[in-house]
């Protein structure tokens, strides 16, 4: 069956830095955009960050120039780096797969995310 599965959350220091792992199984990873997504606390859950399958990149305005996704087809894994860390980026993140065709959707079990002093 499918499986995403986040790691590397963590709590971290105002202006620190952590990265976020996606590890797939169970799909074709190269055929899937992947994406991360943020849910704070008693807020709906919000984009983040896209790369598609052929590697384009989109950001929310709140995390340009600060987090960078990426995708090693090869590991069947997605990436979120995250540097400059805030507090309002504390949040559960999620892994999302889409795929590039027949848009069928898969989420991973999400990772904490606590960015405080």
């Amino acid at each position: 069956q499918v499986q995403l599965v986040e790691s590397g959350g963590g709590l971290v220091q105002p202006g620190g830095s952590l990265r976020l792992s996606c590890a797939a199984s169970g799909i074709v990873f190269s055929n899937y955009a992947m994406a991360w997504y943020l849910q704070a606390p008693g807020k709906q859950r919000e984009l983040v960050a896209t790369i598609t399958n052929g590697g384009t990149v989109n950001y929310a305005d709140s995390v340009k120039g600060r987090f960078t996704i990426s995708r090693d087809n090869a590991k069947n894994t997605a990436y979120l780096q995250m540097n400059s860390l805030k507090p309002e980026d504390t949040a559960v993140y999620y892994c999302n797969a889409e795929h590039y065709r027949f848009k069928n959707r898969y989420w991973g079990q999400g990772t904490q995310v606590t960015v405080s002093s």
